[in-house]
């Protein structure tokens, strides 16, 4: 709203100061700044409304040291990230953006099924919350969703590098790159001409099958926007491991986004450029200011957690932003630690079953999954958990910001 109330002015009046609304970089460091400000004020407002409303989590008896002191800790408090987020983007943001609208969308819909989840939870006395396959329906039907406007919008373009023609006195950088076109590219880390498009698993059979790529394409989307959702939501069980884990890989996205959005750093480091994405830098700088803000409160010992509103919301966007930027290959890796947390689980479910078919008694992998359960099982503190994760996530972020430049 801001983006645009300035663009008038300065049309208009001429007023000093009013362009600095049209530079990017100004508007996510306003992003990041004000998103961070409202977490810690308003932050702590809604922690004590949910405290007086007796909003509190109820902990199920999992033989965790410190586990009973959490129990009555507010919940719900994913309305501090999704409010800290959306109120610097709805102000900062251009609106008219289609990557903006399917952020705010994906941060809508997955947080009213968050919200339900816990309400049902603490209001319905239900543990169990929102039944799985409910929340998987929502996943899968956003997912549909994301995975139909990246394919068939017509703003949705990316720009491929021109082989062969140099930047020169005479050449302005637009020419080096071709003209906007639909594409379901997408980048292969680590590969040289490491682009890949989804059309290809069609087209070896006939080159017509080109236009039903949206049949592979939506969904491998909505395989992405669950296995990330629900790797946050796993993750969301100790003080600080998910808010910090996030706002790791987030900061990271930020770096995609960036170079993929700027024509030169396109050119310099050999990527497709894809027109429009840039703006999604003020949503990740809204959202990281939020993350961290919140992480104030969440840190052990948490006043406040994130609840299923906070966890499957940050995954799903996680999730989003790595499609827009065309980096959903490297979520093995940038997402490492959701994906151990989901692998651990997976891994623990199957193996008891297996073992209680075989020979009548169920055995497991780790003394308790998700992962960082069975650390605090083997006597690790939390926070030390929590940091070492935090040190895994760094690294994992670091080796795929590289991969920009390894082929």
């Amino acid at each position: 709203m801001l983006y645009y109330l300035f663009e008038f002015i300065e049309k208009q009046f001429q007023f000093p100061g009013a362009s600095l609304f049209q530079f990017l970089s100004f508007r996510a460091s306003v992003a990041i700044l004000l998103s961070l400000v409202f977490t810690l004020i308003y932050g702590k407002k809604i922690i004590n409304y949910l405290r007086r409303k007796q909003i509190g989590e109820t902990i199920r008896d999992l033989g965790l040291e410190g586990q009973a002191e959490k129990s009555g800790t507010p919940t719900m408090g994913g309305i501090i990230i999704i409010l800290g987020t959306l109120i610097p983007v709805l102000l900062l943001a251009r609106l008219d953006n289609i990557y903006i609208q399917l952020l705010i969308v994906t941060t809508i819909t997955m947080g009213s099924i968050g919200l339900i989840d816990d309400y049902i939870k603490i209001f319905k006395k239900d543990k169990e919350g929102l039944k799985g396959k409910f929340k998987v329906i929502g996943q899968l039907l956003l997912g549909v969703f994301v995975g139909s406007v990246l394919y068939f919008h017509p703003a949705v373009t990316v720009k491929q590098e021109i082989v062969g023609v140099e930047i020169t006195s005479t050449t302005a950088i637009q020419e080096v790159f071709s003209a906007e076109k639909k594409s379901t590219l997408t980048t292969i880390p680590m590969f040289k001409g490491n682009e890949f498009d989804y059309a290809d698993l069609l087209t070896w059979i006939s080159p017509k099958l080109s236009t039903y790529a949206w049949i592979i394409f939506i969904p491998i989307v909505v395989f992405i926007v669950i296995a990330v959702s629900n790797g946050a939501n796993l993750t969301d069980g100790i003080d600080g491991l998910a808010a910090g884990s996030s706002a790791i890989m987030v900061i990271a996205l930020g770096v995609f986004a960036w170079v993929s959005g700027n024509l030169i750093f396109s050119k310099y480091l050999n990527i497709m450029y894809i027109p429009n994405v840039g703006e999604v830098v003020v949503f990740i700088a809204a959202l990281m200011g939020s993350l961290i803000g919140f992480l104030w409160y969440n840190t052990y010992p948490a006043s406040v957690f994130m609840g299923d509103t906070g966890s499957l919301t940050i995954g799903a966007i996680i999730a989003v932003i790595a499609i827009i930027v065309r980096k959903e290959l490297l979520i093995p890796l940038l997402c490492g630690i959701f994906l151990i947390e989901n692998v651990s689980v997976i891994m623990q479910v199957g193996y008891f079953k297996y073992t209680k078919k075989k020979t009548g008694i169920g055995r497991r992998i780790f003394k308790m999954s998700p992962l960082h359960h069975h650390y605090q099982k083997l006597g690790y503190h939390e926070s030390k958990i929590v940091a070492r994760f935090w040190i895994i996530g760094i690294l994992l972020a670091v080796l795929s910001i590289v991969t920009l430049k390894i082929r």
